[in-house]
């Protein structure tokens, strides 16, 4: 018999500062995993006993005041990995593990500072590593692969509110849409995509820029992208514009998938 099942990612912009959030969140939307970047905590300090009574199972992967992420799941999570293959860097962005049948893949990009710094060149080869990665170990055809996060990347002049005085930033550039694209073509489709082709649809709004949620100054850059078997599971895909109206919440709001299993 097919059961629901219901994947969310969410940049939280340090998990110790969501708690309260993240606890009414799940409480509310009871999804089986939860993806989370920025958790922004070493590994002996994340704030698991503040999530027992949600009865999740909790992997992670961090480190001090930067990056770290973290999965959540209603079933038991296997062949757990830590660390993207041949990454000259190693920092907390990369945590793979599978739930049944699904094998998710939780991944926080680097941003990339300047267009013109080694940070830039690390993230495009962290999309080179992730291909390579993804090439060596699935079968896009058979495998339900899961990859989802903030990738510090807008696809398309769609998924940013100025399209044309945004382009070159570190998050929406040739090299950019160029290097996740090609990862994109070893067979993902993007969920969200599938369900709204329109554009003004946000993950992200600025703290810097004044009422950037209010005045709709966003960026997509979250995503739920899911290989041909599973995305054909999949029934809907939204963003929680709600939650970025909540007390104290992140720069981020949570992306959702449903999929019929």
């Amino acid at each position: 018999m097919k059961k629901k099942m219901k994947i969310a990612t969410y940049n939280a912009n340090s998990i110790r500062s969501r708690i309260e959030l993240l606890k009414t969140w799940l409480g509310k939307h009871k999804p089986d995993i939860l993806c989370i970047q920025e958790t922004k905590v070493q590994d002996d300090e994340f704030p698991l006993e503040a999530f027992r009574d949600t009865r999740y199972e909790v992997v992670f992967r961090g480190q001090k005041k930067y990056n770290g992420v973290a999965i959540f799941s209603r079933f038991p999570l296997e062949e757990i990995e830590v660390d993207l293959p041949n990454d000259p860097v190693q920092e907390a962005r990369f945590l793979k593990a599978k739930a049944g049948k699904i094998i998710v893949l939780n991944t926080y990009i680097p941003q990339g500072q300047e267009v013109d710094s080694d940070k830039f060149q690390y993230k495009l080869e962290y999309f080179r590593l992730l291909k390579s990665y993804f090439s060596s170990r699935f079968d896009p055809q058979k495998d339900f692969v899961l990859w989802c996060g903030d990738l510090n990347a807008a696809r398309e002049p769609i998924d940013v509110y100025d399209p044309e005085g945004l382009w070159g930033h570190v998050c929406y550039c040739k090299e950019v849409k160029e290097s996740f694209e090609d990862v994109m073509k070893w067979g993902f489709i993007d969920l969200f995509r599938q369900f709204h082709p329109e554009g003004g649809h946000y993950t992200f709004w600025d703290y810097r820029i004044p009422n950037s949620f209010q005045r709709k100054l966003g960026w997509r850059l979250d995503y739920i992208l899911a290989t041909e078997p599973l995305a054909k599971t999949c029934r809907d895909c939204w963003i929680d514009l709600e939650a970025r109206q909540a007390e104290k919440p992140s720069d981020h709001t949570f992306l959702v998938a449903e999929f019929i299993l």
